[in-house]
């Protein structure tokens, strides 16, 4: 599949564009070709070709399954529990944006990744769920992002569609939190970041940029859904690389560490933020440490004698 980004520009500065270019009809931005000039540009991204190692590993008929020792800081302790992210290549209905029933020419082939955090606090457990569907092709943003949490004060839920707009509706049993639509500019997404560390670490954005948090964070700290300013650095070193993503107006960052080889298994991660409210909040940092990792197809091993594999996780 395609992509067409859009870019509005005024009239005028269309009419100094046009007589900057004079008669040029496209230019070259890297391998993006088509390039229509009129009040609007379209740019198309071409499908970014898939290596036979890459096919080889991901299109076995497994998952991915990778289970972490977690000590997460929440309401300004720390909690132990775990964390298991499950990747999987799927393909997705363009339109409906949902995994594919059967085989279809329109379908586009994605690596969704189901991220899962389980802890206890005090008595209560929470158990959170993200999943991100990202295309193989590594040609546009994740296609569609989901968010749910359940603990005994209740349930939250938040879906994130990639159409004109990034297109999101939220439930909540708060009040102030309630159920909402909201279309926000389309920018760097992190849960899509994730993914594309699985597919093409090279190609990771760094900088000063405008990132769109995880839905993960911005519900559980009370924070807007939107983009923030971050400045983002990715450094290898002994053949680990560690991917730094920094919120200064969240007083936030997040240390995404993996293989800097194919296929960039993820060892770990650690995120730095304020955890707790009010007079009890105070700098926290939550760490991710790998336990193992299976490549299988979990779906089929749902009777009691599967259950072994579970402590063959350390779960």
């Amino acid at each position: 599949m395609k992509k067409w980004i859009r870019f509005e520009f005024t009239f005028i500065f269309f009419a100094a564009l046009m007589g900057t270019i004079g008669s040029c009809k496209k230019n070259k931005i890297e391998d993006k070709k088509e390039i229509a000039l009129n009040e609007k540009i379209a740019i198309e991204i071409p499908e970014r070709p898939l290596s036979k190692e890459f096919k080889d590993y991901w299109y076995a008929g497994n998952a991915e399954i990778t289970s972490y020792k977690l000590d997460q800081a929440r309401y300004g302790e720390i909690r132990e529990g775990s964390s298991v992210l499950i990747y999987v290549t799927e393909h997705f209905v363009s339109d409906k944006q949902v995994k594919a029933d059967k085989s279809n020419p329109s379908n586009i082939p994605i690596l969704k990744l189901n991220s899962t955090k389980k802890y206890l606090t005090g008595i209560y457990p929470y158990s959170i769920m993200s999943s991100s569907f990202y295309p193989v092709y590594d040609n546009e943003h994740a296609l569609k992002l989901t968010f749910s949490a359940q603990e005994w004060c209740g349930q939250v839920f938040a879906q994130l569609n990639n159409r004109e707009k990034f297109e999101l509706k939220s439930f909540s049993y708060f009040e102030s939190q309630g159920d909402k639509d909201v279309d926000l500019d389309k920018n760097i997404l992190e849960n899509e970041l994730w993914n594309k560390i699985r597919i093409n670490p090279d190609d990771l954005p760094i900088g000063e940029l405008k990132i769109i948090p995880s839905l993960e964070y911005v519900r559980l700290s009370h924070k807007p859904l939107k983009a923030y300013a971050a400045i983002v650095s990715l450094d290898t070193s002994e053949g680990m690389s560690s991917y730094t993503i920094s919120y200064p107006e969240l007083e936030r960052t997040l240390e995404i560490n993996f293989k800097a080889t194919f296929p960039y298994t993820i060892e770990g991660w650690s995120e730095t933020f304020k955890s707790g409210f009010g007079d009890k909040a105070r700098t926290m940092t939550s760490k991710a440490t790998k336990i193992r990792t299976l490549k299988t197809p979990y779906w089929r091993q749902n009777g009691n004698s599967s259950l072994a594999l579970r402590d063959t996780l350390g779960l």
